[in-house]
């Protein structure tokens, strides 16, 4: 029996790289002129992988928006996986937006990449959901390289990484 080959497709965002990021448009809101006198904040809570942006009105909340995802955008953070949520009054008169950065492939994605690769017809190509990634294993490397390719091609809602090849 021929060896299998393997790989592995995940999703997220390098948190220290989105900390550096935080930390740099703080350091640019801080000393923007726009900004001067008001009270605006940009926090990261790392543990729940959500970003908590607050401004005295919209615009100014767009604001620090661009900012941010112009500094993830310089240090290759994937802009897919921020998920922004509605923007919300909140106490002073001031509104908020939370951010939330996807760490790991949904399982409603997983079963559409899942359905992508049967529907390829790709021979010999197996495609497994283990937690939060897709094994996609095969014989061939060739085939294997077809599914890297057919996956790039298609637009999941988030931005796909492929790693962890192994030969069994």
């Amino acid at each position: 029996m021929a060896a299998m080959q393997s790989f592995d497709v995940t999703s997220g965002c390098d948190l220290q790289e989105v900390d550096n990021a935080v930390n740099q448009s703080r350091k640019e809101i801080g000393q923007r002129f726009d900004f001067k006198g008001l009270k605006v904040s940009l926090d990261f809570r790392r543990d729940e992988n959500l970003l908590v942006l607050s401004a005295p009105d919209e615009t100014h909340l767009r604001a620090i928006w661009d900012v941010l995802l112009g500094k993830m955008t310089r240090r290759s953070v994937p802009t897919k996986n921020l998920k922004t949520g509605t923007v919300q009054p909140a106490a002073g008169s001031s509104v908020r937006m939370e951010v939330t950065l996807q760490q790991g492939v949904p399982t409603e994605t997983a079963r559409a990449i899942v359905k992508a690769l049967k529907d390829a017809k790709l021979r010999k190509v197996q495609a497994t959901i283990q937690a939060d990634q897709v094994r996609v294993a095969s014989p061939s490397r060739d085939e294997l390289q077809e599914a890297i390719a057919l996956l790039k091609s298609q637009d999941f809602g988030i931005e796909l990484s492929f790693g962890n090849y192994r030969s069994q």
